[in-house]
């Protein structure tokens, strides 16, 4: 079991379908991994073809967090926003590897494909470090060497 931080990078997405009919969409990105949600910034005008470069950091345990889910949808001023689609990335790999580049991973909606997003991840283990404080008295110096000559 490990804990630690995943970190996401958000590099971009092609061929997406296109939910605006009078103009360019206008996408962000929901990423959740197991509890924890974050929003990408809204790629404005950009249409099928949005780039974000943007960095995520989720904190994670991997015994209980298998994947991370993209869920595309596109901003509409006025009324609700549009469901694009989404992208399940499965991080057993990652917590194998420690790190994933910038990766292409299909954009599904209702089992179809609907484009694709590149995403690239990294796992920081957390350091946990055990107290043996008699072993760092020794390695360290302390009362036991100091001088009690005064």
């Amino acid at each position: 079991m490990a804990q630690g931080t995943l970190e996401v990078l958000l590099v971009n997405a092609k061929g997406l379908e296109n939910t605006d009919f009078l103009s360019d969409m206008d996408p962000y990105v929901i990423l959740t991994c197991r509890t924890q949600e974050q929003k990408s910034s809204v790629a404005s005008g950009k249409g099928t073809e949005p780039e974000w470069n943007e960095n995520f950091v989720f904190s994670v345990n991997s015994e209980g967090v298998s994947e991370l889910t993209l869920k595309i949808m596109d901003s509409d001023g006025i009324t609700q926003d549009d469901f694009v689609g989404e992208a399940t990335i499965s991080l057993d790999a990652l917590f194998t590897e420690g790190s994933i580049p910038p990766t292409v991973y299909n954009v599904v909606k209702d089992q179809e494909y609907r484009g694709e997003i590149r995403v690239g991840l990294n796992f920081i283990p957390e350091v946990r470090r055990e107290h043996n404080y008699g072993a760092e008295e020794e390695s360290l110096g302390g009362w036991k060497e100091s001088s009690s000559g005064y």
